[in-house]
């Protein structure tokens, strides 16, 4: 019996697929897949890599089910999936990143970044978006400096002190409400009351009300869900030590969640910073450079992106998508930022 349980055993162990079976099997799939297309006069590539997908699904769960039997070809048809589902996902961003490097490039350059858009017309060579960049730091940053101090001393609020109360029930509610608060919404609130009704003009600083209005559920949910990722055990003890709850807070609670706090608060204004219909509104442009927010229109890189489209010039479309470029280079540093801090300050043991 024993034998043939080892023997049993040891052919399981044997009929196994190579380790370079699926790559093989993608290569061959893909190869396929591109005879079928140029056969069939399929142009788009993107058709030809779903075929060559499907394809290696087909071709790996039949090799599976002949060499491994039904069972491990299942297990293997649903690692397959996930697979394609993953790589699916990424078609979009990486066809999105490709065309937008592609076409950036081209107008990408010092000059680019360091000049304005002061004196050039529609169909003419040259320009940049300094005015924008500029623009877009100092709006994001004032609606940081709004956003932020409000947003963390909130969530302190609903985590430390009002867990169970009224008042707790009521912001939380009205957060989540904040959360799926369209920008242009925001945008028209803030053009309502502060530019119609309080007759104030239109400014940088406009524009980061409405950006801090659209910041601000998002620093309160993520610093809420770190604050209550800190050990109960880390306050109580700060507590039986006689230390007052306020202390507690701002000496032990806040630096154990600190790098989630950053973190949250990067992503969050990673989420404002490409922000259109607000800042359209409210800041109302401007092609000249402009340091003070709190005077003149301003521009944006979002607002400078959709100008120059929407001039329709072959110079203003490859302005456009090079303001698109460094959009997403501001984007991606900050989350790269956010992941930096957040590998910093996390405990040693969760790393």
């Amino acid at each position: 019996m024993s034998t043939q349980v080892l023997s049993r055993k040891g052919s399981l162990t044997e009929r196994r697929l190579p380790k370079w079976s699926p790559a093989a099997t993608a290569v061959g799939s893909l190869a396929v897949a591109a005879g079928i297309g140029a056969g069939a006069g399929l142009s788009s590539k993107l058709q030809w890599v779903l075929i060559g997908l499907i394809l290696f699904v087909a071709a790996q769960y039949l090799l599976a089910a002949r060499v491994e039997g039904r069972r491990q070809a299942k297990n293997g048809l649903a690692t397959s999936l996930v697979w394609v589902a993953f790589l699916l996902a990424l078609l979009p961003l990486f066809g999105v990143l490709w065309m937008t490097i592609q076409k950036g490039l081209k107008v990408v350059d010092g000059n680019f970044l360091t000049h304005s858009m002061n004196m050039i017309s529609p169909n003419q060579e040259g320009g940049g978006l300094y005015h924008a960049l500029i623009g877009t730091l100092e709006q994001v940053g004032l609606a940081t400096l709004f956003a932020a101090p409000v947003g963390i001393l909130t969530a302190v609020y609903l985590v430390e002190y009002g867990r169970s109360g009224k008042l707790a029930r009521a912001v939380s509610f009205f957060v989540d409400v904040m959360t799926g608060v369209p920008s242009i919404v925001a945008g028209l609130f803030v053009l309502s009351f502060w530019i119609i009704i309080l007759n104030q003009p239109y400014t940088g600083f406009a524009g980061a009300i409405a950006l801090a209005i659209l910041m601000l559920p998002v620093v309160v949910r993520s610093t809420e869900e770190m604050l209550k990722l800190v050990p109960n055990e880390l306050r109580e003890a700060s507590l039986a030590l006689g230390v007052p709850k306020w202390l507690t807070i701002v000496r032990i609670v806040l630096p154990t969640a600190i790098g989630g706090i950053t973190t949250g608060l990067m992503l969050a204004i990673a989420r404002i910073i490409g922000e259109t219909a607000p800042i359209i509104m409210l800041v109302f442009g401007s092609d000249v450079i402009n340091n003070d927010p709190f005077n003149g229109p301003q521009s944006s890189l979002p607002l400078y992106v959709w100008t120059e489209y929407n001039r329709g010039t072959e110079q203003s479309t490859a302005r456009a998508w090079g303001g698109a470029l460094v959009l997403i280079a501001v984007v991606m540093i900050l989350n790269l930022v956010a992941r930096g801090i957040a590998r910093w300050k996390a405990p040693k043991g969760s790393r």
